[in-house]
């Protein structure tokens, strides 16, 4: 009985190399691998899964489109000590991820530490310094007032000004606060739909609001109009100051939030805009980038 079933393996492992071989992709893996017949003929099953997923890493242009069985990594084959071995490894989207929620978290310790007797002075911030100071003494929890978009290129601070203005706010006065990198929200939200209206609720009523780093997320409707839309909506109509950061001016972020060129689409990122616009004072900040040297 065994001898018969390992017969019908090895059959159906002929039949099933055979027809690979007519793909040139799984000759080249073959080849790539430097497998003999006999391996080629035990794994073509698994090989054309790595061929399948592999293909769709190619057409792949994020994490969230990701087709594969493991989400952000791929099926991939390797020989090692003469052994053919398969394994999930991480794709490129899937390793940005990971870098990203390594900086995230280390530069939270460092905007949780943040205060404005840390700030460097130098010349290019010398505009924004003084907002923050006319802020900081003139800021009434019991009046509205307006947050600041404050943009530049990288490097320049522009996370660690506002955090600092927000946490000495935070300490003198008692007020709720939160700064949230906003890429990292979205890819929350997206993955837990369940945290979307407990989240919003936070967000649109948190007496002062960061966010952090707007315009480096992968644009889509939905976080466009349903998460960042109706956040900056609310927070207009209770008057709750927001502040932003970004590398791009705000005449760059509406042609970025943008994600066709009909009118409809057009119309909606001019909303979003038109809400930052009411809710913040826009300051440029353009300088040498800072983070390798661990300077404020």
């Amino acid at each position: 009985m065994e001898i018969k079933v390992e017969k019908n393996v090895k059959i159906k492992q002929e039949k099933e190399y055979n027809k690979a071989l007519l793909n040139n992709d799984y000759k080249a893996l073959v080849k790539k691998l430097k497998l003999s017949e006999e391996e080629a003929k035990k794994n073509t099953i698994k090989l054309y899964d790595s061929l399948e997923e592999l293909a769709n890493c190619k057409k792949c242009d994020n994490l969230y489109e990701c087709k594969n069985k493991v989400k952000g990594h791929v099926f991939f084959p390797e020989k090692k000590e003469s052994n053919l071995q398969f394994s999930y490894i991480p794709c490129r989207y899937q390793k940005e991820a990971i870098r990203l929620r390594e900086l995230k978290k280390t530069n939270e310790n460092i905007l949780d530490r943040a205060r404005i007797k840390d700030i460097k002075i130098t010349k290019n911030r010398e505009t924004v310094i003084k907002w923050i100071k006319k802020y900081y003494d003139e800021y009434n929890p019991y009046t509205t007032s307006n947050g600041l978009y404050l943009h530049g290129n990288l490097g320049t601070g522009k996370s660690f000004l506002m955090a600092a203005l927000i946490n000495e706010i935070k300490n003198k006065f008692g007020v709720n606060t939160e700064i949230i990198y906003f890429p990292e929200l979205l890819r929350k939200l997206k993955d837990d739909l369940y945290l979307v209206g407990d989240k919003l609720d936070y967000l649109e009523s948190v007496d002062i609001l960061l966010l952090d780093d707007i315009g480096a997320e992968k644009v889509t409707e939905w976080g466009r109009d349903e998460i960042l839309g109706t956040i900056l909506q609310t927070r207009m109509n209770k008057g709750k100051p927001t502040f932003f950061t970004s590398n791009l001016t705000i005449s760059e972020l509406e042609k970025y939030l943008c994600i066709t060129k009909e009118a409809e689409d057009e119309l909606k990122a001019k909303r979003i805009i038109e809400r930052i616009k009411f809710l913040t004072d826009d300051i440029e900040l353009l300088g040498k980038d800072y983070r390798d040297k661990k300077e404020n």
